[in-house]
């Protein structure tokens, strides 16, 4: 079944050069069945790449669901351009009395930033609380997670002495959560963060179920609450093949001398043509989040929103 989106939206012709099955606004409302409402806080520098990545993961599904793009941060972009944003995304304050199935947060490059130093940081407070009594289930993505930890938990916010970049094996340890239907017991996924998540320390401050791990210096990858109604993911299984390749080659040209992403060139030379190894897993972790943790938890009015756990 098909994801619902803006029929200009350049999205839309990407994903259907895929074979991924776009329904038009126009096509959808003769249908007389409710799409899920999910919204997109999209914090990435590039708006538009992260759209085709999280929306592409979004279509492996049998539901539909209605995609609404927000932001935050009104400042000019310089990598995206204005016109796409001012006709695509919309302001908080046009959503703030509606409740919604869903609502995925994207990462953002603010490792390295203080919380209080944050620009929208008062605004990402505010949406990450609103989403407790007005939305089903919220998926924090990597700085994302950090945050939430740090507003519904009271988690001070914890630094890597050295960026983790690259693709990382991974440890299902959650038994059998319905996170983690189909999962292998090891599995890879792409790190890019500058955050620490130390499973001591979200033990020690939250109550949330650890489903997945770094195991080489146990980390977390993937927790949810009991209710299903917060997952947190430290890494980012939306990115495309070369998202870590562009990463790695602006901070080059930056000076910044990174390191090689971890397990992620064939043979550890950047000249190689790098291979998606984690498709697989970001399609199964963002089709058991729809089903699981927003389809079957959701009432099917949304008027009738139940608060969460952490409100």
């Amino acid at each position: 079944m098909p994801i619902r989106i803006p029929d200009e939206l350049p999205a839309a012709e990407v994903l259907r050069g895929e074979n991924i099955f776009v329904m038009p606004q126009t096509r959808a409302l003769a249908q007389e069945i409710r799409p899920l409402k999910v919204i997109l806080l999209n914090l990435m520098p590039k708006k538009i790449e992260t759209e085709n990545q999280i929306l592409r993961l979004l279509s492996n599904t049998p539901l539909q669901i209605d995609v609404h793009l927000l932001r935050i941060d009104h400042r000019v972009s310089k990598n995206t351009p204005k016109a796409h944003i001012d006709r695509f995304y919309r302001d908080f304050d046009k959503i703030r009395q509606s409740n919604f199935d869903g609502l995925i947060i994207t990462g953002a490059p603010l490792g390295l930033t203080p919380f209080e130093d944050v620009y929208y940081w008062d605004q990402m407070c505010e949406i990450i609380r609103w989403s407790t009594t007005h939305v089903t289930s919220t998926l924090f993505l990597c700085w994302a997670a950090q945050v939430a930890l740090n507003v519904l938990y009271g988690m001070p916010r914890c630094t890597l002495e050295k960026k983790l970049s690259g693709v990382y094996e991974h440890q299902s340890v959650g038994g059998h959560s319905k996170l983690l239907r189909g999962f292998d017991d090891t599995f890879l996924a792409p790190l890019s963060r500058n955050a620490a998540f130390p499973i001591d320390t979200i033990k020690k401050y939250t109550d949330l179920d650890i489903l997945a791990k770094l195991p080489e210096n146990n980390e977390l990858y993937l927790a949810a609450s009991h209710d299903l109604r917060q997952v947190f993911v430290t890494g980012h299984p939306e990115y495309d093949s070369h998202t870590l390749a562009n990463e790695y080659r602006r901070d080059e040209a930056a000076g910044l001398s990174p390191a090689l992403p971890h397990n992620y060139f064939p043979h550890n030379d950047a000249s190689n043509e790098p291979l998606a190894t984690w498709r697989s897993h970001g399609s199964l972790l963002y089709s058991n989040w729809i089903n699981y943790c927003v389809y079957q938890i959701t009432p099917y009015d949304l008027k009738v929103m139940h608060p969460s756990d952490n409100d």
